[in-house]
Order: structure tokens, then sequence, then C-alpha cells
């Protein structure tokens, strides 16, 4: 073979090889930030696995808030209609959290009770998080919430 030809090969598999290793590093750092959504109810069935990190969504029980006197740390349980989880978090939730309303938080779960690292509240009385009632199925409407039809709506 000719060596011009060789180092033309050469350079191509080495182009080759470094987008194959760079396509595996991104697809490793994009599995490594999904967090998947689960209710309760999946969550206490095992759906959620081995998932270190999850999504838990739901609403937020009623007459189950509880805050730790002198520290930002609070109890509460998500509900899905079907089965309720005790969540714990550290830090200031968010002006529009409270009890009866959607809730989505980030975390693990640990001895049986879902430590939240963040925790995000729904932004009206009328709308859900589409995929937490989606997820919720048929108990989302116990609580009378809407669910809109379509998300690109927006002008």
């Amino acid at each position: 073979m000719h060596p011009t030809r060789k180092r033309r090969l050469f350079l191509i598999l080495a182009l080759a090889v470094a987008a194959a290793v760079a396509t595996a590093l991104v697809a490793l750092a994009l599995q490594r930030n999904v967090a998947y959504l689960y209710t309760p109810s999946e969550v206490l069935r095992g759906e959620a696995g081995g998932q270190a990190r999850f999504r838990l969504g739901g609403m937020v029980a009623e007459g189950s808030f509880r805050r730790e006197p002198g520290s930002l740390e609070v109890h509460f349980e998500v509900d899905d209609g079907d089965a309720r989880l005790p969540v714990v978090y550290t830090g200031i939730l968010p002006d529009l959290f409270r009890e009866k309303q959607a809730v989505v938080a980030t975390g693990r779960m640990r001895d049986g009770v879902f430590v939240a690292e963040q925790v995000l509240a729904k932004h009206d009385e009328t709308y859900m998080p589409k995929e937490v009632a989606d997820k919720m199925g048929v108990a989302h409407r116990k609580h009378n919430v809407q669910v809109p039809a379509q998300d690109a709506a927006e002008p």
C-alpha cells in the first residue's frame, strides 16, 4: 500500500475512534443527569427499581406538612390518590408550596423515605404539571385538577 494511502487510512480510523469516544462520553453524561418521574404508588410497587436519583410527583397530602423547629427541615407526604410516600426536604420551599397542591421533588429513597434535593410547586390552582397528571392517571380527577389539552398553545 502506498504511504499516502496508509496515512489517509490511519487518519480516517483515528477520526472514527475519536468520534465514537466522544459520542460515548456524551451519552454517559446525559444518562447520569436523567431523572425519571414516578408517583408514590409506582415507587412503593418497586417500579423505580435501582434508580439512585429520580423525580417524585403527586399532591402534597392534607395534614401531612410539618417543619422541624429551629431548622429548614420539613416533612410532608406526597399522595397520588392510591398511595402516600413520606418526603423530607432541607431548604427553602417555593412560595406556592402548600397542602393539596401538585409538587414534583427530585431526590433519592433512603430507608423508606424520599429525601428531596429540590422541590418544585405548581404555578396556579387549576393546573397540575402534565407529566404528574399523566402519571397519576385517574387519581388526579379526584382533586378537581384540570390538565391543559396542549402545551404549545402559547403565542
